[in-house]
This record gives C-alpha cells, structure tokens and sequence, in this order.
C-alpha cells in the first residue's frame, strides 16, 4: 500500500474558546497530544500545520507553517499537501479527542479498492462531510490553489472537481456506532461537555490546571 502522510491542523485562531484549544487539558493532557497518539501509528509521515511553531516545538513533529496565511482551514490543508512527502494525506483537526484509529484504518485501506482511484475519501456522517477527518491526494493541490486565490474559501468548495469517495454511515457505524470521532472542541461549554467521559484509555485527571 502507498504511504501516507498525516497532517494535523493546529492552525485556527481558537477564538470561541478564549485560548489555543491545541492546549486545553483533557483525561490530564493537552488535546494535541491525544490526537497526535491516536494517529501516529497509521502514519509514514506525521506533519503539524500551525502559525505558532515555537508552542509546538516540544511536540517532536515536523511543523509547517501556513503559505497562505488568514485563509482558514482551507489554507492549512493546502500547505499540508504541497509540504507532504507522501501523495496522500489523511487530514484531521487538533481538537477531535475521539478520533477512532479503526474507523481511521479503514479510510486508509479504501485507497485500494475500486479500479478507479480516488481525490478524497471523506466520511458524510449527516448530510454533509466530515472534510477535517478525511484522505486527500496531491490531485487535489490545482483546485484548491484556484479557490485560494479566488478567495473561495469554503474548505468543500472545490469537491465537485474531484473523485470523492463518500464513506456512509453504515460504513461509519461499525466503528464509531454515535458518530464521536468528528466532535470538536470548539468552546468552552463543548470542553466542559466532553470533560464528563475521558477519550477511551485517558485515565480521568483534574484538567483545570
């Protein structure tokens, strides 16, 4: 199977939150390093996009730092592509402790199936897609630079260009029955909700510190 690139976006302003959210304390660790561990081991390569490289720098990542500054996530997921080494790039936010690496595992081995291979494999847990937790190949690179530069900055805006393979529900479901892995903690009552059960395996800690 070809190698995959992991890219972790660190790069949003956390203003709902009143704080860099990469750091926040959840099961008595900073959210970073609980999705950092959970991808790690379906990764050849492990990339960190973020604007503040210094805060990071303890991490041991390899960090990359936006090539289109204040353009959203959508700028953050370019660079991701054009700094990877490896043509496919499994792409996830720093603020999803549920990442389930099963459901993460399976996405992976979709690159391999069909006689067609695909741009984007993306999971549609409701209506519409999961784009922060999902696999983009280097094809995608020409449509997102166009919408770049265009200021169309909608991160699913260049989609009806490429193949995308939607992973379903049902699919989803045999992994992640509630659909957790795509929670994000975006705000203070959302760190608050999520603090009441640890990520499976975090051990419960006092996280006001």
């Amino acid at each position: 199977m070809e190698k995959l690139t992991v890219a972790i976006q660190a790069g949003g302003k956390s203003s709902r939150m009143g704080r860099d959210k990469s750091f926040v304390r959840l099961g008595g660790r900073p959210l970073i390093e609980i999705v950092r561990d959970r991808v790690a081991p379906l990764a050849d390569e492990l990339l960190l996009v973020t604007n503040d490289p210094p805060d990071y720098a303890h991490l041991g990542l390899r960090i990359v730092s936006d090539r289109y500054p204040d353009h959203g996530p959508l700028g953050g997921m370019e660079t991701a592509l054009f700094h990877a080494a490896h043509a496919d790039v499994l792409m996830v936010a720093c603020d999803m402790p549920w990442l389930n690496v099963d459901l993460l595992r399976y996405m992976v081995g979709l690159r391999e199936v069909g006689a067609e291979p695909v741009d984007i494999i993306v999971p549609r847990w409701g209506k519409f897609p999961e784009p922060l937790h999902a696999i983009y190949n280097k094809r995608c690179l020409p449509a997102i630079t166009a919408n770049l530069a265009a200021q169309r900055l909608k991160i699913t805006g260049f989609f009806g260009r490429m193949r995308v393979r939607y992973v379903e529900r049902e699919e989803i479901e045999r992994f992640d029955m509630h659909g957790r892995s795509f929670a994000n903690v975006n705000t203070p009552d959302q760190l608050e909700a999520v603090r009441r059960e640890s990520p499976p395996g975090e051990r419960k800690k006092d996280d006001r510190s």
